[in-house]
């Protein structure tokens, strides 16, 4: 299935989704949104990189900092921070420049590597749209962490390119239905910018007669 281009999702839309899916609904279908610390730092970071689309060679590297890239497989558009073209025996070429390259996008991120595969499923999501556009495989990229100024190779495999797949197409139902999925709360929510709006204490509560019995008690009682 393709998509069309006026029904494309952000891209990065993904790395929400992947954290939270509520969190994800309220930012993409509720248009809710909240700065944190944690946000600004990160929209910091992302400018240094997305300084106007524009290539660079350093060697046998050929850089591009905020590709604009899409996939109509995914119904999905978005910016690669960083792209490296790295010459080798094998790959593709490219228009202009002589030779075989590589495809190897690098995704920043403010923080430090997580537990879980958000990340990697944003950077993923980016590999899907290269492959696409440049009729190509990427097989590795990396993601660049600004706490520990290191990048972490990643190596993006099948499996995790399908679970991006998947979530793009539950992405669109929801979008398409208007679903605001309930939370399920963690530890994750104390981090949350979206906290105060999605107010997971309160999701918590089944029913109207429990939340009285809970906290108005007292007052009825006298």
């Amino acid at each position: 299935m393709e998509y069309r281009e006026e029904d494309f999702l952000m891209l990065s839309g993904v790395q929400h989704f992947a954290f939270c899916r509520r969190q994800w609904a309220l930012i993409h279908i509720e248009m809710l949104w909240e700065e944190n610390l944690r946000t600004a730092e990160g929209e910091k970071l992302h400018d240094i990189c997305h300084d106007g689309f524009f290539d660079e060679s350093r060697g046998n590297v050929i850089i591009s900092r905020a590709m604009p890239i899409f996939s109509r497989t995914l119904g999905a558009s978005g910016e690669c921070d960083v792209v490296e073209f790295k010459r080798s025996k094998t790959g593709i070429n490219l228009d202009g420049r002589e030779g075989n390259y590589t495809v190897y996008p690098i995704e920043y991120k403010h923080g430090e590597p997580k537990e879980d595969d958000c990340d990697i499923m944003q950077l993923a999501a980016q590999a899907i749209c290269l492959e696409e556009m440049l009729v190509c495989e990427v097989k590795k990229g990396a993601i660049y962490y600004g706490k520990t100024r290191r990048r972490l190779e990643v190596e993006i495999t099948m499996d995790i390119k399908n679970k991006v797949r998947e979530s793009f197409e539950q992405m669109h139902r929801y979008i398409k239905d208007g679903h605001i999925p309930t939370v399920k709360t963690s530890r994750r929510c104390s981090a949350c910018s979206l906290k105060e709006l999605c107010i997971p204490k309160l999701q918590k509560i089944t029913s109207v007669k429990k939340y009285l019995d809970e906290n108005l008690g007292e007052c009825s009682d006298k």
